[in-house]
């Protein structure tokens, strides 16, 4: 990517952030960067294409972070721990890039989408593999695998809604919380 797209890239998640995709023009974008409203276009063929290489380059780079946490040589609970430790935190940490591509889904074309939903799940499968194997080990007794997985996924997404706020504004203190409303929600126990 070169230096004019990264900075267009940029630009736009602050500004899709800030006021939505909805409400933000590539014209508003090229002001923020101080160039024509034109210049976006050699970089990005339309204001889609710039939200869908965000979606990628978000949900690839928060996928990796939980599967470079999932270390399958340790128990099930220190993979949760891990897992959603990982997930909260590149959360947090990236709240404008993840609020974007976790709140905008809506304004990809259907075809964007689908390739953006590939990754989405196959975050939620690291999630649903370490509760199975958490259940077949007997470290949780989860009512609904489905449920925990959806629910665990959840929690951490909408952090990049809210975060920070007065209560927590370290987003390491804020995956210790997490990690124990996961285990609970899996039956870990404390």
């Amino acid at each position: 990517m070169s230096k004019a797209a990264a900075r267009i890239r940029v630009a736009a998640i602050e500004a899709f952030a800030a006021r939505g995709y909805g409400a933000t023009s590539t014209r508003d974008i090229a002001a923020s960067l101080d160039l024509s409203p034109g210049a976006v276009y050699p970089h990005y063929k339309t204001k889609e294409s710039l939200l869908f290489a965000i979606s990628l380059e978000g949900h690839t780079d928060a996928l990796a972070a939980v599967e470079a946490a999932d270390h399958d040589t340790t128990s099930a609970r220190d993979r949760l721990v891990a897992t959603v430790t990982a997930y909260v935190t590149w959360h947090a940490r990236n709240r404008d890039l993840a609020r974007v591509v976790q709140y905008e889904l809506h304004s990809l074309t259907e075809e964007h989408f689908d390739e953006i939903a590939v990754l989405r799940r196959s975050t939620s499968r690291v999630f649903k593999r370490i509760i199975n194997d958490g259940n077949d080990s007997g470290e949780f007794d989860t009512i609904d695998i489905e449920a925990a997985t959806l629910a665990i996924g959840s929690l951490c997404v909408d952090v990049s809604r809210w975060f920070p706020s007065q209560a927590y504004s370290d987003a390491d203190v804020l995956a210790l919380r997490y990690v124990e409303l996961a285990v609970r929600i899996v039956g870990g126990g404390r």
